[in-house]
């Protein structure tokens, strides 16, 4: 198995790690609904994309919110 011959010194593991680092996700504003939404994706409030519908999207009732 493969041992290191010396210590790596925090400043090397920093940097080695300095791309781990997490964003926030990109959101850019639906055409049709404008509400936020990922880019390249099906808008998850109005189901369009590029100017069509794409996904049929169910209307929830008050009986599967409360449960």
């Amino acid at each position: 198995m493969g041992v290191p011959k010396r210590k790596v010194a925090h400043a090397r593991q920093m940097d080695r790690r300095s791309h781990h680092a997490l964003r926030p996700p990109t959101l850019v504003e639906c055409d049709h609904c404008h509400q936020p939404k990922l880019p390249h994706r099906v808008c998850p409030t109005c189901g369009y994309h590029q100017g069509r519908q794409a996904v049929e999207i169910k209307q929830r009732t008050t009986e599967e919110s409360s449960g």
